[in-house]
């Protein structure tokens, strides 16, 4: 089950879900203003480093399953995902390979052996680059409220529908950076992260991808 939310959970390493019920649709000029906004500072971004905190709902389940850890980015596609609490485990997504270490236990795999890898890999480097508003791969709709600026993505490919119904990525007004996120899965259950203490364009050595 890990390996599962900590791959979905994976697409959206840079994003935020608003809890503030007072959404309204953008304009068709605000949407071009707002996905124009968001390139130009993504552009700017070499290096993220940042904490995230991760909420797990289950709807059998009384209380969020919570689980916390550190992510690492590197232009142009090196890429983190270190769980620390309650439990040790990591994804990199480097060189066109995932490496995975559950707590000790070292596997890796090539990124074009899956459809649905390959798709995650693409939306992982998207999620910094800018380049995620593919209507190709997504019915992508967009809503603002006072403080943030949200996407919704509803999967267009069959198999990623069968892992993910919708992506929500809610994007800080003030610096045009994703913040936090909630994926819908194809039941009712969700994920939503929360990113904390983002620095940008710090040095990183390449070690950590090792």
């Amino acid at each position: 089950m890990k390996i599962k939310i900590a791959i979905i959970a994976l697409i959206l390493c840079f994003c935020n879900f608003s809890l503030l019920a007072q959404e309204q649709k953008m304009t068709e000029a605000e949407i071009v203003s707002f996905k124009k906004t968001v390139k130009e500072v993504a552009t700017k971004i070499k290096t993220l480093t940042t904490d995230f905190v991760q909420y797990k709902h289950l709807d059998f389940l009384s209380k969020d399953i919570e689980t916390s850890g550190k992510m690492a980015f590197k232009e142009p596609n090196m890429l983190q995902w270190q769980y620390k609490k309650p439990y040790n485990y990591s994804i990199i997504f480097k060189n066109g390979k995932i490496f995975i270490d559950d707590e000790g236990k070292k596997s890796a795999m090539d990124v074009s052996s899956s459809k649905i890898f390959a798709k995650i890999n693409k939306l992982i480097v998207g999620s910094v680059s800018g380049d995620m508003f593919d209507d190709k791969e997504f019915v992508i709709s967009y809503f603002k409220n006072k403080t943030n600026n949200i996407t919704k993505f509803i999967p267009k490919d069959a198999a990623l529908k069968k892992y993910i119904k919708q992506i929500e990525l809610t994007f800080d007004k003030n610096d045009a950076t994703v913040i936090q996120v909630k994926l819908l899965e194809s039941s009712e259950d969700y994920t939503r992260i929360v990113l904390k203490n983002k620095i940008l364009n710090a040095k990183i050595d390449n070690s950590i991808f090792n």
